[in-house]
């Protein structure tokens, strides 16, 4: 029986060769991305891919079949990540890009913003948490500040697009399809849910409770230990503080944040009703422009894929080719299509990084992807 050196030593050399090659392969890649460039061709093609496949598992046989799929479809990634890097200036997508970077200034310090709800809310807070003298226009809806932003009317809107307790907020995903916008920040705010009520009001007698549907989500386990208390969606936390002192109703609270009770003169009934201690709101500061500025450090995409097995698989993949993170992954259905899809990826990343920008290209141009639109490269507080 041989000895593990002497084993090592016939993997290393089988290995030299192996990455031999590899390089040999991948110069013949440039030759072939050359190709694709003046051909106008795409980088990827699948049925190449099944042609090589089918192939190399015949020659391997049924025992390691498995193991080759999984060499060479990682191989045909580092390849196809390579081309990108070769044909990524030829895209619209790109250059707009590098010219956003390079006109990138600092994120002002003042600034129009569009604001759902009213002053109070978890969203004005993160406005002035963004801007050291924002002017604020609140709108009673997330889709009038979508609309505020893509007519001019305000440079900036921030709207709220997950949660860490209850998950993402679906109705700003269905929205950004219907809306041009791009993200140009991100804040996160610790949420600290209180229950408020009139002056003088009485825990036992409170009989209603109104809120944001978010916001009773997040509080379902002091809901349920309160039957008496019917929840009452309501279209802002803040606003239905407001309604609330204006209302005078002894029998009614709202769940808020506790800066509403000194705003609207109202008492804290009880503190600390949120479901989980770290509960934390993301929200996205939209602008009508494309603006990066030169700490961005963050991307998000959307797009449509095909349905079929592997789709979104074969995405996925391409971003682990180019060791990319992927922080997020949102998935909303497509309406009047049967199982169809509309996928937001978040991804870390600097905005100069090539490979990205070569994969960006790659996607916005691909006849299989049925919509895709970049969202924006910002940075996230």
């Amino acid at each position: 029986m041989k000895d593990i050196t002497e084993i090592r030593g016939e993997i290393d050399a089988i290995d030299d060769e192996l990455a031999r090659l590899l390089k040999k392969r991948m110069a013949i890649v440039e030759d072939v991305a050359r190709s694709k460039m003046e051909r106008g061709a795409p980088i990827t093609d699948p049925a190449r891919e099944r042609e090589i496949l089918t192939r190399v598992t015949e020659a391997v046989g049924p025992e390691y079949e498995m193991g080759a799929r999984r060499v060479f479809t990682t191989m045909f990634g580092v390849a196809k990540a390579r081309q990108r890097l070769m044909l990524n200036g030829d895209s619209p997508l790109v250059r707009s890009i590098q010219d956003a970077v390079k006109a990138g200034a600092p994120f002002p310090t003042r600034a129009v913003v569009a604001c759902p709800g009213t002053e109070g809310s978890y969203a004005q807070q993160a406005v002035s948490l963004l801007f050291q003298i924002p002017t604020i226009l609140y709108f009673n809806s997330f889709e009038k500040v979508f609309e505020a932003v893509e007519k001019g009317l305000c440079p900036y809107g921030i709207l709220p697009i997950e949660n860490s307790a209850v998950g993402s907020v679906a109705q700003v995903y269905d929205l950004m399809v219907r809306h041009r916008f791009h993200i140009v920040r991100a804040q996160r705010i610790k949420v600290d849910h209180v229950l408020l009520g009139c002056r003088g009001a009485r825990l036992e007698d409170i009989r209603e409770v109104k809120s944001h549907p978010h916001a009773l989500a997040q509080c379902g386990a002091f809901l349920k230990a309160h039957p008496g208390m019917k929840a009452v969606p309501g279209v802002n936390t803040a606003i239905a503080a407001k309604d609330l002192s204006s209302g005078g109703r002894a029998d009614c609270a709202v769940i808020a944040s506790r800066a509403c009770a000194e705003l609207y003169g109202l008492d804290v009934l009880a503190e600390g009703i949120s479901d989980a201690a770290y509960n934390y709101t993301r929200f996205i500061c939209i602008s009508r422009s494309l603006e990066i500025t030169p700490d961005a450090d963050k991307f998000s995409i959307m797009m449509s894929l095909p349905h079929r097995p592997g789709s979104l698989n074969g995405i996925i993949s391409k971003f682990a080719a180019i060791d990319v993170n992927l922080t997020k992954l949102e998935s909303r259905p497509i309406p009047g299509m049967d199982f169809e899809f509309r996928f937001t990826f978040d991804f870390d990343s600097a905005p100069n990084n090539p490979a990205v920008l070569g994969l960006l290209a790659e996607l916005s141009k691909d006849p299989e992807i049925e919509h895709f639109t970049f969202l924006g490269a910002y940075s996230e507080r």
